[in-house]
């Protein structure tokens, strides 16, 4: 069985940085399983996450070891818009991910770059904006809109690509209870429909709707035991 996140002896230092912040790392992830993964400030959360989605080595330079397979397939051999149609990104701050002055602009801007026809857009609009409960908002500016709502559009923009695979890189950082109430919820219904989760996180308090916890600790990956350090 081919399982959609396989991370093998993943090893990677910055340019002009003499220290690897990831050595020998390994990971498995199964169909359906969210996966949380901890550690310090600075320790290579982004820069795992950016190495699971591709972001490196695409778009970031340095010494890449190792390999990073999606459902069977190396992130070096796939390009960009292929992993974005495999595994979809939520970032820290759905601010650096919202520029348009609508919603429904923002979702349609994914799919219009890799060229899907106008009406199979629509549907995906329609389809993404009911399943992350915002579908009055089609119209609205996105940046007038509380962070948790941000957040719930950025991923619904990402939804929109049909992504099998899900980091949310610290998403619930910026938001309020009430607003990491609704995109743990989200994440929780996105899991019930066979995706697979990662969230990179700080906040031990979200580790909850998790599967399973992992700590980076010295460039590698270790079970949680309730402490970072």
């Amino acid at each position: 069985m081919t399982l959609p996140i396989v991370v093998k002896d993943l090893s990677f230092q910055y340019e002009n940085d003499a220290t690897k912040i990831l050595r020998h790392l390994n990971l498995s992830v199964d169909k359906g399983e969210i996966v949380a993964i901890v550690g310090l400030s600075g320790i290579g959360k982004s820069t795992l996450c950016y190495c699971l989605s591709g972001i490196i080595p695409h778009v970031y330079g340095g010494i890449m070891e190792g390999e990073v397979l999606l459902n069977g397939k190396s992130t070096r051999d796939l390009t960009l818009p292929a992993i974005a149609t495999t595994l979809g990104i939520v970032f820290q701050n759905p601010d650096h991910q919202l520029f348009s002055f609508s919603v429904e602009d923002e979702i349609a801007f994914g799919p219009e770059n890799l060229c899907v026809p106008k009406e199979e857009i629509t549907r995906r609009i329609d389809e993404v904006l009911e399943k992350v409960g915002m579908k009055e908002f089609r119209h609205a500016n996105p940046h007038q809109l509380s962070g948790g709502q941000r957040q719930l559009i950025a991923l619904a923009a990402v939804l929109s690509l049909q992504p099998e695979i899900l980091i949310f890189d610290e998403a619930m950082s910026q938001i309020d209870i009430y607003g990491k109430k609704m995109v743990k919820e989200m994440i929780l219904r996105l899991q019930a429909e066979g995706k697979t989760i990662v969230m990179i996180e700080h906040d031990l308090e979200n580790l909850q709707i998790a599967d399973r916890v992992l700590v980076l600790k010295g460039g590698k990956l270790e079970p949680f035991t309730g402490t970072l350090s």
